[in-house]
């Protein structure tokens, strides 16, 4: 016994629209409480970043207008979640009566458009600019039940593919590296308490000893140039050396799953140096600096930049947790006397700078790596400028 499906041509065209901006354009399905006859689709780096089609009837302009107004009340949630000022939204409307007119195209980022039919897509040349290839969604001849089930077959098969994606990015990992980094930090601390005789606090000129960082006048021969590094793996006492090793602890394991080993292994060191460039420009003649502190903010930066691409799973936390985290710990810095805190700027700047450069995996586009690499490159080579050659 055979099954024959008839569908409209309201209910094709919506298909086949979401379809095609699911699968051709890489689309997310947005998630909304109350949403009738309508679907939401979020992607963060395209022209037009939410696209809305809406196949519930609109019978009159006043049921228009209230339309949109509800659909402005979303987008300023949705931004706030997504982290986005200016979102460009393309409203597609499949069932709007022949009495309704849209009186304005476009009206606070709001593209509107009215399609009853695959030859009014033709009609909009906004769409067929962003989105060249959108009249090719009419030219598959497969209708009903088996456009249905090939439709959504394409689709399950997107969304696996994303989840697959999502578990890769997600899934536990040895944190090896971040290991690796507490180690280094605690043998060091041990080496120098063990030469120097002292335990829970190091004199200066032991820590000047061992490559704490100094201002830029007090740079002598090349290995003084070293300090710039070496200074990452050094601490003034035993408290400075567990508040910052459990900082790492917690943060770091989490962000190396994200980035892998490679990429956050560059971010802890060109975090900790960009901090230690920047706080060599206001150190004193005779001040020196130690810590992980420097880098541990720039994991803080990249973690916020990484929630920012993948903000649907961590915008909450991102938002609630590691961001007011940063802006707590930099106003203790600035009302506490002893605390390096323009290395934790420094820091928090160049972990958000190189994690641009080295992208989120399965995100970043080629674009946003190289305007990365750039804007490290400024940043580095301004702060260089000015400690050694101004």
């Amino acid at each position: 016994m055979s099954v024959n499906i008839t569908l409209s041509e309201n209910d094709e065209i919506v298909m086949r629209l979401i379809h095609y901006f699911i699968t051709e354009q890489g689309y997310n399905p947005v998630l909304l409480h109350g949403a009738k006859d309508e679907i939401w689709l979020e992607k963060h780096d395209a022209d037009y970043k939410i696209i809305r089609i809406v196949s519930n009837y609109i019978h009159n302009n006043e049921q228009l207008d209230m339309d949109l107004y509800r659909t402005k009340q979303i987008i300023k949630k949705i931004k706030r979640k997504m982290f986005s000022f200016k979102m460009n939204t393309l409203s597609i409307f499949i069932n709007l009566g022949d009495n309704v007119e849209i009186k304005e195209s476009n009206v606070n980022n709001i593209e509107c458009v009215n399609i009853k039919n695959f030859d009014d897509i033709a009609k909009y040349k906004s769409i067929t600019s962003v989105f060249p290839n959108i009249l090719e969604i009419e030219k598959d001849d497969t209708k009903g039940l088996e456009l249905f089930l090939k439709l959504t077959n394409d689709i399950n098969h997107k969304n696996l593919e994303e989840s697959k994606k999502v578990d890769d990015v997600f899934s536990k990992k040895m944190p090896v590296v971040t290991y690796a980094l507490i180690l280094v930090n605690v043998v060091l601390y041990f080496f120098i308490a063990l030469v120097g005789k002292e335990f829970f606090d190091f004199d200066a000129n032991v820590l000047y000893k061992y490559g704490a960082l100094v201002n830029g006048n007090q740079m002598g021969d090349i290995s003084d140039y070293l300090r710039i590094f070496t200074s990452i793996f050094l601490h003034g006492g035993l408290l400075h050396l567990l508040f910052n090793m459990y900082s790492l602890y917690v943060i770091g394991p989490q962000l190396e799953s994200f980035f892998g080993k490679v990429k956050y292994l560059i971010i802890y060191i060109v975090s900790g140096i960009c901090g230690n460039l920047l706080s060599m420009l206001f150190l004193a003649d005779n001040g020196i600096s130690v810590g992980a502190s420097g880098a541990i903010f720039g994991l803080l930066g990249a973690l916020v930049y990484f929630g920012y691409h993948y903000r649907v799973y961590l915008g909450g936390v991102i938002k609630s947790q590691i961001i007011p985290l940063i802006v707590i710990n930099l106003f203790i810095g600035y009302i506490s006397s002893g605390i390096n805190n323009v290395a934790h700027i420094g820091g928090l700047i160049g972990g958000v700078l190189i994690s641009i450069a080295l992208g989120v995996k399965y995100k970043s586009g080629k674009t946003d790596r190289i305007n990365g690499i750039v804007m490290s490159t400024i940043f580095i080579g301004f702060l260089i400028y000015m400690i050694f050659f101004r």
